[in-house]
């Protein structure tokens, strides 16, 4: 539940960093000379920084699926009945929804 609320919040600062950049870029289109230098060199560290939480929120998604791939695997070499079990009750449960339609 924290990582998903985690990765909400980094999702809004990107969104928040991407928007100020643009923001930065379209100031810099109306103005000329060293200020519209230093606005675009502005944005540009925004976006650096936006592309940097994406890929940190991509590495975060890789890690916490391999460690769940990682649970789910070690379970049912642990208990493999009860895998069958729950695989044959899901497998009977989704066929009689797809055959009430």
């Amino acid at each position: 539940m924290m990582q998903k609320s985690s990765f909400k919040t980094t999702r809004g600062d990107i969104r928040t960093l991407v928007k100020d950049a643009q923001d930065l870029f379209h100031e810099a289109t109306i103005n000329t000379g060293e200020k519209a230098d230093a606005l675009r060199v502005k944005g540009l560290e925004l976006l650096d920084a936006a592309v940097t939480k994406a890929q940190d929120v991509q590495t975060a998604a890789f890690a916490t699926g391999k460690e769940i791939a990682a649970s789910t695997d070690n379970y049912v070499h642990e208990n493999p009945w009860g895998a069958v079990a729950v695989s044959a009750t899901l497998g009977l449960l989704l066929g009689m929804i797809i055959s009430r339609k």
